[in-house]
């Protein structure tokens, strides 16, 4: 009892009230980042191996294709795939559309998202119970300072991850938005020149490539898709549903009720085409019209200030000076 109790002195000494919850926590931490490594590298029981043989046997020719595409999972990773994958369906397929919008489209997208906001949340957390122990932690530390500079970064780190989708998602949808109107017009004149609409898709996909190639990815996988024999408007509803823009999911919209009335496809690219244009303009001069008043707050910021000192100054200053006189 007595080295104990002198082991939670040391402790709460250093990190304060918390200081043996905080080692307990450190300890946990520490043994879980050294166990994932084992469990990953454990052998594989030789009777996991023979019923894996005798099950890849019986499968027939339908399941094949389940078990190419499960290959091309990290197996790694399925052991720890109710820690990485939320069991909630409806969250996960949220998660993972949102992934796919911020363009990655990675079968274990969602696992290595997981993942990487515990490793950086413990990694944050581990840095902040280092950089409080060596340079923060005193006897005039309070319980407050404790929280503030361990939990902190570890809540910083477990964000980190969601932020740069956020950012990769938003940075990704303004490109769509921008280099839309342009591949419709280059679409329109493919399709007046005698193309097909799966061939305009693919050139224009080859001629924006260079200017916006998160479109143009789309614009490819779309092609890919037509050509694999997938029916078109399920091709069209996934493009919509991957980019996450409303042009896109109205320009679907008109190209699948064009296929299925049996409308000009050159006529209704010619008329969205020109609503693009128009809404494109409409956005620069909303921006145009921001700029007088995000340049009237910037300039009352800076001339505001400096003026009250000129002005005022100098009147505070032979306050100053007789009080000062009054008071000699």
């Amino acid at each position: 009892m007595g080295i104990f109790e002198s082991i939670t002195g040391i402790l709460t000494d250093s990190l304060g009230p918390f200081g043996p919850l905080i080692a307990m926590g450190t300890l946990g931490i520490v043994l879980v980042l050294v166990t994932i490594p084992i469990m990953i590298k454990q052998a594989q029981d030789p009777l996991e191996k023979l019923k894996k043989a005798s099950n890849n046997g019986q499968i027939n020719a339908g399941k094949s294709k389940d078990r190419l595409r499960a290959k091309s999972r990290n197996e790694k990773l399925d052991k720890y795939s109710t820690f990485l994958e939320p069991q909630d369906e409806k969250q996960l397929s949220q998660i993972r559309l949102t992934l796919m919008q911020a363009g990655y489209r990675d079968r274990d997208a969602v696992r290595y998202f997981h993942f990487a906001q515990f490793a950086l949340g413990i990694g944050f957390l581990l840095c902040g119970v280092f950089y409080f122990v060596v340079f923060v932690s005193s006897e005039e530390s309070t319980t407050m300072d404790t929280l503030l500079y361990i939990l902190g970064p570890g809540g910083a780190g477990y964000m980190i991850p969601k932020y740069w989708v956020t950012k990769r998602l938003q940075q990704r949808q303004q490109e769509i938005e921008e280099g839309f109107p342009d591949s419709l017009d280059m679409m329109l004149t493919c399709v007046e020149a005698g193309q097909s609409l799966d061939q305009s898709i693919v050139r224009v996909a080859s001629e924006i490539k260079a200017s916006y190639p998160a479109l143009a990815e789309e614009f490819e996988i779309v092609s890919q898709q037509m050509k694999a024999g997938k029916d078109k408007s399920n091709v069209l509803g996934d493009m919509g549903e991957r980019c996450g823009v409303q042009d896109i999911s109205s320009f679907v919209t008109v190209l699948i009720q064009s296929q299925t009335f049996g409308t000009s496809i050159g006529d209704a690219l010619r008329v969205y085409a020109g609503e693009m244009r128009d809404k494109r303009v409409m956005r620069a001069e909303e921006k145009a019209n921001k700029l007088p008043t995000k340049m009237t707050l910037a300039t009352m910021m800076l001339t505001v200030p400096p003026l009250l000192i000129i002005l005022v100054g100098p009147s505070i200053l032979g306050i100053m000076e007789l009080f000062t006189m009054a008071g000699q």
